[in-house]
């Protein structure tokens, strides 16, 4: 996932579902997935049945899609949500809602997950007052997360505040996005993860 550089709208219409990862595009008549709500490929419009496997697989890829991990990131993230206690489903996505490159996304400062990958990578963002550039840092509560002084008027943070008002809101998150601030309120939970997936299946993948 790290290395592809296509076209991610292909994802949605491989999943069969919309994955909100071209951020504004999404929004508007120029979606693929709108337009050609099939899988790619010759064969996309006449594909079969789905075995057991191939659904568990489906599920996993899109989890892993839209929080743009790779595999081996996505495997060891489970194998710590099954060490930790709680359940494992509930576990392993707080894990992947607390990293700090979904934090940014969530509190509408970038306009899909990639974008604040990127943005974080550049020194862009503020935890806790002290500089952090690595996307999978995990962000916890009463942390605070700010958009660096220098940083706040470019472009691209001007774009993502108008497409921050068309999103779910995030219970989870107290945002003040005329100050690019926002502090973790509390500990996310499945409720508060607007995601179409079956976790079942990928615990049941995963545990083979």
């Amino acid at each position: 996932m790290a290395l592809y550089h296509g076209p991610v709208c292909r994802f949605c219409r491989r999943e069969g579902q919309k994955l909100f990862l071209k951020g504004d595009r999404c929004f508007t008549e120029r979606c693929s997935f709108e337009r050609r709500a099939y899988a790619p490929g010759q064969h996309g419009q006449k594909r079969g049945k789905l075995s057991e496997f191939g659904q568990q697989l489906r599920e996993k890829q899109k989890v892993r899609r839209v929080y743009g991990l790779t595999e081996k990131t996505m495997r060891n993230t489970f194998e710590k949500a099954s060490a930790d206690r709680g359940i494992t489903p509930d576990v392993f996505f707080r894990k992947l809602e607390q990293r700090l490159d979904n934090v940014v996304y969530r509190m509408g400062f970038a306009r899909s997950r990639t974008e604040a990958r990127q943005i974080v990578r550049h020194n862009h963002i503020l935890v806790n007052g002290k500089r952090v550039n690595i996307p999978s840092a995990a962000v916890d509560t009463g942390d605070l997360v700010a958009v660096s002084e220098k940083s706040r008027t470019m472009p691209v943070f001007t774009l993502a505040a108008d497409l921050f008002s068309k999103r779910a809101a995030i219970r989870w998150l107290d945002v003040d996005h005329k100050g690019l601030t926002g502090k973790v309120t509390a500990v996310p939970t499945r409720e508060d993860i607007h995601l179409n997936v079956k976790e079942r299946m990928i615990v049941e993948l995963y545990s083979k």
